[in-house]
């Protein structure tokens, strides 16, 4: 008996996924004979609706002896979700056809369950061209690299750490607190001297965290948006990057944090570290109006309770100016040589300033980038008691891809690929076509563990900072991570987006939570063998089409092997995965079997045969 209705197969609806509004959506359902169905339903809502719309389907003959098909179509014409269903009226009394579990298997029930979604975004949404078929890179600037000039510095309330390859400082100071404010000293001109080697990694994106003046070593603290931290360099310095880098193919997009500044700031001024002047200290400052003082000075609304971190009200008119307007700071770094924004917990920022955001940056270059930190499926994503828009045209360009960064290392820990899969189409189906292709796909941040110890390590489970400053990868350990985490990364290089490679990942840096996962690159002390993957598979990109913005055919995914196509009008790809601990032989796909296997594995009389923990990858060119 086929399955009554499945989602993600263009058999019962097409086109399948996100659609842009106005677009008609054909669908077919499979009811068994013996139910004697007289009537078939669509139920629609509208995500704001409160009553759902009914549609009747045609009965359109027959699928087997025991099957018939009803088909149906829908045109979805306001921007937003959709939420659908199917309700049959019986000779056994009214049924519904539901999805049943993780794997998107439906089966027909006497009460409703929940519904399938349709993503629906603005006609003529388009999202820019250059990040389709690159590789990004984020750096974490005062960790990446040291160009050896020295600064002359004003402030002094810093610690400088000399050593390179020592771990962050960890330990609470003699209050308590945790500062962040031991520096190793990376700066800007140390990115411009090894532009070279990002080049031949294939990146043609570097993301950098904040690089505006603050107090701490990750600078999310904003001490004043309007120039570079003198530790950093200068402005100049940041001009010199983007023209530099621009020269080799490669966009820089900045990190944009928006929903606070720091306590010690040009604009807060707690501490007094700029004289009389901000909120903290005059109820005149023109930057009274950002915060929100329940009883000045001391008790403000701040990010996540930290003290430090006073939220700002990103409505406040003057706010939006000073960020958005013609002369604001978006622009500023725009105009300056960046190619866009990465927004710091977008989720925290309302729909308005978002838009406000999007126009300013697309007025000043339409093909810049905005993509926004999102931790979960960005289509439906609710915060602050409403259904956030960031996909459907007016708010961002892409999301951090932490749902496929879950899937991939679950499926690497030991999760059965059914689940891994069910996850990527899952995004694959209520995303935007113009988001996929630039989604941002990242395996580590610096806000999470490093892949390799997430792959190879012992699981955290809420140890303490000293224990993970002391816990490292054995070589046991590191010797099978660093072949799956190979696997990891081939994965993330050929699903839909762009993938992005945390700073050193490529090198094998390992680490815990921050600032573990924030060490200095190794320079001189790379793993040689993990750089060469990484520039197979930026080559590869380059070189395969169908991983720039082709289609996605979901293969095989069972227990510990998956497999998948991407392809379009030039050219296909066949990329399988194996976690077992054994040689697997695969039957190819149609077409495969004369392909030559990118790396190495032996293709023989249609069969192909792949190593234990590895992949392979067949191309076709047509």
């Amino acid at each position: 008996m086929p399955v009554p209705f499945d989602s993600q197969k263009l058999y019962y609806r097409s086109p399948f996924g996100a659609v842009e509004q106005d677009t008609k959506i054909f669908l077919r359902i499979l009811v068994p004979r013996k139910l004697k169905t007289q009537k078939a339903e669509l139920c629609v809502k509208y995500d704001y609706d409160y009553n759902w719309v009914f549609t009747n389907f045609l009965w359109a003959g027959t699928f087997d002896d025991e099957t018939e098909i009803w088909e149906c179509s829908f045109t979805p014409d306001r921007i937003g979700l959709y939420w659908y269903g199917f309700k049959l009226h019986t000779n056994e009394g009214t049924r519904y056809i539901v999805p049943s579990d993780a794997y998107n298997i439906s089966t027909i029930e006497p009460s409703p369950g929940r519904s399938w979604q349709i993503t629906c975004y603005k006609k003529g949404f388009t999202t820019p061209k250059w990040p389709v078929g690159g590789v990004m890179y984020q750096i974490f600037p005062d960790r990446f690299n040291f160009s050896g000039e020295e600064k002359k510095l004003k402030r002094t309330d810093f610690k400088r750490n000399e050593d390179w390859y020592a771990l962050p400082k960890w330990e609470p100071d003699e209050n308590g607190e945790i500062t962040n404010s031991d520096f190793f000293m990376g700066d800007l001109k140390g990115i411009t001297q090894k532009l070279d080697y990002l080049e031949e990694l294939g990146v043609s994106c570097i993301y950098l965290n904040p690089i505006g003046e603050a107090y701490s070593n990750h600078r999310y603290d904003t001490g004043d948006y309007s120039h570079v931290d003198p530790i950093l360099g200068t402005d100049e310095d940041f001009k010199e990057l983007c023209s530099e880098a621009k020269k080799r193919g490669i966009h820089i997009i900045n990190d944009g944090v928006f929903s606070h500044t720091g306590s010690d700031s040009v604009y807060f001024n707690r501490s007094g570290r700029y004289g009389d002047g901000g909120a903290y200290r005059d109820k005149n400052s023109p930057y009274y109006s950002w915060y929100k003082f329940n009883e000045w000075p001391d008790n403000y609304n701040s990010w996540w309770g930290f003290y430090t971190l006073p939220e700002v009200i990103e409505t406040s008119p003057e706010f939006n100016e000073y960020i958005n307007g013609k002369n604001g700071i978006v622009r500023k770094y725009m105009r300056y040589g960046n190619s866009g924004w990465r927004l710091d917990v977008a989720d925290e920022l309302p729909d308005e300033f978002m838009e406000n955001l999007r126009k300013s940056v697309k007025e000043e270059n339409p093909e810049a980038f905005i993509v926004g930190e999102v931790w979960e499926d960005a289509s439906n994503k609710e915060s602050y008691g409403a259904r956030r828009k960031f996909l459907l045209g007016d708010q961002l360009d892409s999301v951090m891809n932490y749902v496929f960064r879950n899937a991939i290392l679950d499926f690497c820990k030991g999760q059965d690929a059914r689940y891994t899969m069910s996850t990527i189409m899952s995004v694959i189906e209520n995303y935007p076509r113009p988001v996929l292709r630039v989604l941002m796909n990242s395996l580590s941040t610096h806000d999470t563990e490093r892949a390799l110890t997430m792959i190879a390590g012992e699981p955290l489970n809420g140890r303490d900072r000293r224990w993970q400053a002391e816990t490292h990868l054995s070589k046991e350990q590191r010797e099978m991570g660093e072949k799956i985490y190979k696997v990891a990364a081939a994965m993330q290089y050929t699903l839909p987006g762009f993938p992005c490679v945390y700073y050193g990942d490529e090198a094998g840096m390992e680490g815990y939570r921050d600032p573990f996962n924030r060490c200095c690159y190794p320079w001189g002390k790379e793993n040689k063998e993990l750089i060469e993957w990484h520039k197979k598979l930026g080559n590869l990109r380059k070189a395969c089409s169908a991983l720039w913005d082709g289609e996605f055919v979901n293969v095989y995914a069972k227990e510990r092997r998956l497999s998948y196509i991407r392809h379009d009008d030039h050219s296909a790809i066949y990329c399988t995965f194996n976690l077992f601990d054994r040689t697997v032989e695969i039957e190819t796909p149609p077409g495969y079997a004369d392909a030559k296997p990118l790396f190495g594995s032996k293709l023989e009389n249609g069969k192909l045969y792949v190593a234990p923990l590895s992949c392979e990858m067949l191309v076709l060119e047509f």
